[in-house]
């Protein structure tokens, strides 16, 4: 069986899929804080205090929000690191930057703060069109 890549560069690829780790263990230590600091307890999501409320949802949602993207992000990474591994991972490493600049400004209380990370969007769908790229050449499709 021949693996699907003898690119050895794919090293970058995993490195920067590796990088997530980091990513959101900063994102879930935040919102652990953050459930200490404004005594939201398990088993509850958010938090309805008229006061603190604000920022503790913003906390946990800038970490539920990377959660939801986090799939597809680690999907497009791998696949279209295949064929392009430079590429992806320079986009995967943006889009990891980018999460960490949406996290930090949602932390403000201020949602609309989050917008700061929304380059991030543009390397994700770069990602996708590497990953369509990359099989489009496994598939041998041409452009004529």
């Amino acid at each position: 069986m021949v693996p699907v890549t003898e690119n050895s560069e794919y090293g970058y690829v995993i490195l920067t899929g590796s990088c997530t780790f980091f990513l959101m263990s900063y994102l879930s230590h935040n919102v652990v804080k953050a459930r200490i600091k404004y005594n939201v307890l398990y088993p509850k999501l958010y938090s309805d205090d008229p006061e603190t409320g604000t920022i503790f949802n913003c906390i946990q949602r800038a970490h539920q929000n990377t959660n939801e993207a986090l799939t597809p992000f680690l999907f497009f990474l791998a696949v279209g690191g295949i064929k392009h591994p430079r590429v992806a991972s320079a986009l995967g490493m943006t889009w990891i930057v980018s999460r960490v600049i949406f996290a930090r400004g949602y932390y403000t209380g201020d949602p609309a703060k989050r917008r700061r990370g929304a380059f991030g969007d543009l390397a994700l769908m770069g990602l996708f069109v590497t990953s369509l790229n990359c099989a489009r050449l496994m598939l041998g499709w041409h452009w004529n």
